[in-house]
């Protein structure tokens, strides 16, 4: 009788390293959307799409996945379950709910370490039209021992550019007060980023040089992070197509303090053959050493 066997290929990371991935993954979750032709209210994510986004996560090889787009706590058990099932164990999970933050998509993350500590930010508030807003995401803080040290990852998802209000296009005034408040935030905690060990990561809905980035990478003469470059085999640099508006653009971003900075072994955007099937984005990837 014959045995058949199945081999998963799954990326490990090198010894003395430590790897982070940021990965939007378009809506896992329930959304009104065209599924093999059919329009559908409240569909989950296709099939097709959730084994294509496993393949992506799979190559990846990373230690800590941060994430956007998951929806509740059931779509990441799920999504943790199933990269199990296919040899890739994340034993260590957490997303943000929070009452009056987006009940939809969430932020998230899946670690092969375990978390020291979390902290769901869910109260960060800025000045909007002479009202107060909240950031509508929240902001994800996870601790992990690395080294005889702690490190930290902070993951946001900015407002996206769908205009709510004739007086801010894009919604360019909103996401960048919700950058703000996340920019003080991280402040409060490291103070001086200088000898803060942290890497602040996600989609931000803007490139480098708008105004939302560079409010997390500075303030005022204070080095907050620094950006870290990134580009796929071919050399491209974008991280999502928007269908939409049939567009490239790079607004993934993973961003590093002076402190970890030093450690930064390499950055690169993944382009994998299933990329495009599974997401509207591109995951970054960072490889730091740990000794």
């Amino acid at each position: 009788m014959g045995v058949c066997c199945l081999f998963v290929a799954t990326a490990f990371p090198a010894a003395g390293t430590l790897t982070v991935a940021t990965y939007n993954v378009e809506n896992y979750t329930e959304e009104n959307r065209m599924a093999d032709g059919v329009y559908h209210p409240d569909y989950p994510k296709p099939e097709s799409e959730k084994t294509a986004l496993r393949a992506v996560i799979r190559q990846l090889g990373a230690d800590v996945l941060a994430l956007q787009e998951i929806g509740s706590a059931a779509y990441l058990a799920e999504l943790q379950r199933d990269l199990k099932g296919e040899g890739l164990d994340y034993p260590s999970a957490v997303v943000l709910e929070a009452e009056g933050l987006d009940p939809v998509r969430h932020v998230a993350v899946l670690s092969r370490r375990p978390f020291t500590s979390v902290v769901r930010h869910t109260d960060l508030t800025f000045k909007y039209f002479g009202g107060v807003e909240k950031v509508k995401r929240g902001l994800l803080e996870v601790r992990l021992a690395v080294g005889g040290t702690e490190w930290t990852v902070f993951v946001v998802h900015l407002k996206s550019k769908l205009t709510e209000r004739a007086d801010d296009p894009e919604s360019a005034l909103e996401r960048a007060g919700e950058a703000e408040a996340v920019r003080d935030c991280v402040l409060k905690i490291f103070p001086n980023p200088a000898q803060a060990k942290f890497l602040l990561v996600g989609d931000c809905n803007s490139s480098r040089t708008e105004r939302p980035v560079r409010a997390l990478l500075e303030r005022g003469k204070t080095t907050i992070a620094e950006w870290l470059p990134a580009a796929d085999s071919r050399g491209e640099v974008w991280t999502e197509f928007w269908h939409q508006e049939d567009t490239y653009a790079r607004i993934d971003h993973i961003l590093v303090s002076p402190g970890l900075r030093p450690a930064v072994v390499s950055a690169r955007i993944a382009d994998g053959p299933d990329t495009m099937k599974a997401s509207d984005h591109r995951p970054v990837v960072v490889t730091l050493k740990t000794d």
